[in-house]
């Protein structure tokens, strides 16, 4: 009894060994059993998707067959087409084939019928000509028979007759062509003058040969003078011009036609006055002062008138000799003043017609550049200031518009035309330039006698200061038609003998008048 505890126990833990192995066993047989299963379900799955891609596959297969048999089906209609259309295009060229054949047949057979008619022709014109020839001769010795004029006074007579008839053809053509010319070429040069002159409005003085400069009182008029004149004379040995004192109240008047000789006498004489002590010594310090002011303001006004331009890259000396013309004049015009406006204007023409502006309003600055030194210099200002630039290696195109500007060359570039084109309508707006008396009445004479030089002439009368020239015609001389070629022959002989600012028109009337009196 003692021991059955332990045999209790023993068996139990047999029992539980046994359990256990025998679950273990049973364990792995069921465990054995799903993985035979699982295997057999995932082989049975595969063989599934097997089959089922190999029936897709065979219907993907089969819908591709089906597509490529109906796109070769497509294909060989279209083949089927195109044959057709290539085989009636090749039966179409067959039939233009042998209609051209026959074409070049039948003209064949008419260039043969039109050589033999052409033949036949020439014959027959030969024996025409000869019996036109025979009719001609009669009729010759016949007109000279009864006209009693031999063949050369006959072909006089008919040149001349044929010469009246070309020169009325002539001045037809010469009107036509000039009225259509003038239309066009008038409309759009006054556009663009017009256009040029607007946006280059430019205020005129005509400047004088006299400064006046104004006293503090009477009294300085002593002081200038000098005690036997000798501080006016140092004053004007020194400027090179001439002092007038007058009874003009509280003012003496410089007189000189260089105006820079003139500006240096008006400085100095201001200084003087300024400075209350004249005597020579003071006089001749005060000239070289006011020499010393005037070359800084001719510096200036170069450079101001190249920026005023907007020209760049000109030698300092040609700048120097720009502001040199403010003190030089034309017909009263001040040059520097002139010259940049003729830039001015050459700019904005240019600009308009499509040119090069820097070149023309280059040139434009630098056209009357000589003018700087014609009074030092022999020679014209043209051709000192075409000497000028050479000598700066200037471009040759602005040396030509330059040279040109006054007709002395042939203008090479339409720059060099605009040249010339604004060089004119600066110096012709009203109140630009003033001539004397003289110069004005023997210009209106040069005129007259140039047109009352030509044949057939009765009377000529300058009108409108000299822009505009009338000329009456005697009718029984003149006819109308020659009248147009005799005042385009009158215009050229002035513009080959006369210098005048713009232009001056040729004014030809004629007029036939038959009178009678009832009595």
């Amino acid at each position: 009894m003692g021991n059955n505890p332990v045999i209790i126990i023993a068996v139990f833990l047999i029992s539980a060994v046994i359990f256990t192995f025998v679950g273990y066993l049973l364990r792995k047989k069921i465990a054995e059993s799903k993985m035979e299963s699982a295997e057999k379900e995932a082989k049975r799955i595969i063989e599934s998707a097997t089959r089922d891609a190999e029936n897709k596959k065979k219907e993907e297969i089969f819908k591709a067959k089906e597509e490529i048999m109906s796109a070769r089906q497509d294909l060989d209609q279209e083949i089927k087409e195109r044959r057709g259309e290539v085989q009636l295009q090749e039966r179409r060229l067959v039939q233009k084939e042998e209609n051209l054949e026959n074409r070049i047949s039948q003209l064949e057979r008419k260039e043969q019928d039109l050589l033999r008619k052409d033949a036949e022709l020439d014959n027959k014109a030969n024996e025409l000509n000869n019996e036109l020839n025979n009719v001609i001769n009669a009729q010759k010795e016949e007109l000279q028979r009864i006209s009693r004029m031999s063949v050369e006074d006959a072909k006089k007579f008919l040149l001349s007759e044929v010469e009246k008839d070309l020169i009325k053809e002539k001045a037809n053509l010469i009107r036509e062509f000039e009225e259509e010319t003038k239309e066009k070429a008038e409309k759009s040069a006054k556009e663009i003058i017009s256009y040029a002159v607007q946006k280059c409005a430019a205020d005129h003085t005509s400047e004088t040969t006299v400064s006046i400069v104004s006293l503090p009182n009477d009294d300085m008029k002593g002081r200038i003078i000098g005690r036997e004149g000798r501080n006016i004379k140092t004053l004007e040995t020194l400027t090179g011009i001439d002092l007038i004192i007058d009874d003009t109240p509280e003012a003496v008047i410089i007189s000189g036609f260089d105006p820079l000789r003139r500006e240096v006498a008006k400085l100095a004489l201001e200084k003087l006055i300024d400075d209350g002590r004249i005597h020579p010594a003071k006089i001749e310090e005060m000239v070289e002062k006011a020499k010393e002011e005037v070359a800084a303001i001719i510096k200036e006004e170069g450079e101001r008138a190249v920026l005023e331009t907007g020209v760049i890259g000109l030698h300092p000396d040609i700048v120097k000799l720009l502001g040199k013309l403010r003190y030089r004049t034309s017909y009263g015009q001040n040059v520097l003043n002139h010259s940049i406006e003729v830039s001015n204007l050459a700019r904005i023409m240019a600009e308009e017609m499509g040119l090069d502006p820097k070149l023309a309003r280059r040139a434009g600055l630098l056209h009357d550049i000589g003018k700087a030194l014609d009074h030092d210099m022999e020679g014209t200002h043209v051709e000192i200031g075409v000497d000028i630039l050479k000598k700066y290696k200037e471009n040759p195109i602005v040396i030509n518009a330059v040279e040109a500007h006054h007709g002395d060359v042939e203008p090479q570039t339409l720059e060099a035309v605009l040249i010339q084109a604004a060089d004119a309508i600066s110096a012709s707006r009203p109140g630009a330039r003033r001539e004397t008396l003289e110069t004005y009445i023997k210009r209106l004479q040069n005129l007259e006698e140039i047109a009352d030089s030509f044949e057939g002439v009765d009377k000529s009368f300058a009108i409108q200061a000299g822009r505009e020239i009338r000329v009456i015609v005697k009718p029984e001389k003149v006819s109308d038609d020659q009248m147009i070629l005799m005042s385009r022959d009158i215009a050229k002989k002035i513009e080959e003998q006369m210098e005048y600012p713009g232009q001056i028109k040729v004014n030809m009337i004629r007029e036939f008048r038959a009178i009678e009196y009832a009595r």
